[in-house]
Order: C-alpha cells, then sequence, then structure tokens
C-alpha cells in the first residue's frame, strides 16, 4: 500500500490551534478506521484518534478527548486532525494510518509508515 500523506503541520504557540490533513487519494479501504498517531522525541509512536470506515463513529486517546477532533470529507477522501488547546506536550511528529483497529483499549495500525507532519507547540 502506498502510505498517506500528512500535512498541516508546523509550529504554534500553546493555546493555539492546527489541522492536520491525510490525504487518500486514489486509495480504497477495507480496514476498520484510519487512524491518527504522534511519536515525540525518545518516546514510542502513541495512538491520538480513530475513524471508523463504517459508520465514521470517532475514537480518542484520554490526553487529546475535548481538544482534538477528528472528521473526514468523503468526496476527498481526505481525513482532518481538528487540534485546539494545543500543549507543549503534544509535541511531535504526527502519522496517519490507513489501517487502524483495537483490541481492548490499545490501537495498531498496520500500514507502512509515512513521513508525517511535524507539529511543535511552544511555551
Amino acid at each position: 500500500q502506498v502510505p498517506l500523506v500528512e500535512s498541516g503541520g508546523g509550529l504554534v504557540q500553546a493555546g493555539g490551534s492546527l489541522r492536520l490533513s491525510c490525504a487518500a487519494s486514489g486509495r480504497t479501504f477495507s480496514s476498520f478506521a484510519l487512524g491518527w498517531f504522534r511519536q515525540a522525541p525518545g518516546k514510542e509512536r502513541e495512538f491520538v484518534a480513530a475513524i471508523s470506515w463504517i459508520g465514521g463513529m470517532t475514537y480518542y486517546a484520554d490526553s487529546v478527548k475535548g481538544r482534538f477532533t477528528i472528521s473526514r470529507d468523503s468526496a476527498k477522501n481526505t481525513v482532518y486532525l481538528e487540534m485546539n488547546s494545543l500543549e507543549p506536550e503534544d509535541t511531535a511528529v504526527y502519522y496517519c494510518n490507513g489501517d487502524t483497529f483495537s483490541v481492548g483499549s490499545r490501537w495498531y495500525a498496520k500500514e507502512d509508515w509515512g513521513q508525517g507532519t511535524q507539529v511543535t507547540v511552544s511555551s
């Protein structure tokens, strides 16, 4: 599978907002969900949010619940991650993955990772 393409990252002050995009043009999906993950320097990649392909159910990590919103535009075949009230702890490279699923409370991604998009939140 060709990795999805993330964009929209940047440098923002604490309390600010960013909207990330994950473009899936030309792709079809038979998996459960598309997920956003992030990896901060020196840390493991972690789950952020997911949206199911059927029904558009949304799921969030506790650390971003109430601040981040995942959505999709089916016409554009694009999934967005709206990030508000950003904190320095949100600084990471953000990745999207088109084949994401959960087992219990843990989320997994099966596709190869793309380049990601850097989000840096200054205090």
